[in-house]
């Protein structure tokens, strides 16, 4: 993914087609002088939607396309024919793109599935020809529904990326190295903080025809919650992971204390994401021999499934790609 093309928030303003209007019309031929009224309804005005397409992965497609207007519905003509619906605007986003009103954040829709189609802005109804208020008493209506206007606002669409699993830990802790080991997927390695500046998906391919996903979250730092470091821009992301990787180096001056603190920020940002289940992987065990690895296991977080893995070797890598898996479909 190149830095410049991962787009997950974007603000559109939308506004549906109006309602045609229905006909005033009364029937008149050579030999039906006074013929009864035949106006035609108008018709619907367009649709804005939202459709769902597995292969498409940002919302870069609505960057630059700040304004969305669907067409207006046609009126209705005399001899009952009717105006023609306005022309829908479909806008194809990826999974897990959720839509919300830009001025009260309230979640409007959200789009979960490869084809699902959901409505944005429903246009407006076409109006009611004079066809339509004819009775006995009333046989000759002079008069017809005018179409309803179609709806408009602000909105704004956010993906959450879709994964089986999440990788979570503190910049640097190995994340985009371990999955460029498991997977195709090609981060951006360096020997320093933030260098993924951006999620990253990888497809592991597990025992022959097996496979799942993983996502590599750019690093959280104490205080992510209220928008610190990379913060809140990509904390979302990790509310679509089935289940939650917590990777801490084994380097680390307390990793109890760094596993401590993950947790923590998860749960002030979305006390939710604490019933996911997780798995804490010990990176960068390489730097250790076979003693201070034992000595290491005593000293470790509670309540939690520990795995001791090195992405430059593949100890344990695959020992945590069994457990991944069986806990994935458990």
């Amino acid at each position: 993914m190149a830095n410049t093309n991962f787009i997950d928030y974007v603000k559109i303003f939308c506004h549906s087609g109006k309602g045609g209007n229905g006909a005033v019309h009364l029937r008149r031929e050579k030999y039906v002088p006074k013929g009864g009224p035949d106006g035609g309804d108008g018709g619907r005005g367009g649709h804005i939607i939202l459709r769902g397409d597995a292969q498409k992965w940002t919302l870069i497609d609505l960057k630059y396309r700040k304004h969305v207007i669907a067409e207006d519905g046609g009126n209705g003509c005399g001899a009952l024919k009717h105006g023609a619906d306005g022309k829908d605007v479909l806008l194809e986003v990826p999974l897990g793109t959720v839509a919300r009103d830009a001025e009260t954040g309230e979640k409007v829709c959200e789009v979960l599935k490869d084809g699902e189609e959901v409505i944005l802005c429903h246009g407006g109804r076409g109006g009611l020809g004079n066809n339509n208020f004819k009775s006995a008493t009333m046989q000759t209506p002079r008069f017809a529904q005018t179409g309803e206007t179609g709806e408009e606002g602000w909105y704004v669409l956010e993906l959450k990326l879709l994964a089986d699993v999440g990788l979570v830990g503190f910049p640097n802790a190995g994340k985009s190295t371990f999955l460029s080991v498991i997977s195709s997927a090609r981060p951006k390695i360096a020997d320093y903080p933030f260098t993924t500046l951006q999620p990253n998906l990888g497809i592991v391919r597990y025992m022959d025809d097996k496979s799942f996903v993983v996502a590599d979250i750019p690093g959280i730092i104490e205080g992510a919650h209220e928008g610190k470091g990379l913060g809140l821009q990509f904390l979302r992301h990790i509310e679509r992971n089935s289940m939650l990787l917590f990777m801490v180096p084994a380097d680390a001056d307390d990793i109890v204390s760094e596993y401590g603190i993950l947790i923590g920020e998860l749960g002030k940002y979305n006390p939710e994401l604490l019933d996911k289940k997780r798995i804490l992987a010990v990176t960068k065990a390489d730097l250790l021999d076979e003693e201070l690895r034992r000595a290491l296991m005593s000293h470790l977080p509670e309540g939690v499934r520990t795995v001791l893995i090195s992405s430059v070797t593949g100890y344990g890598v695959r020992q945590l790609l069994d457990i991944l898996w069986q806990e994935l479909h458990s």
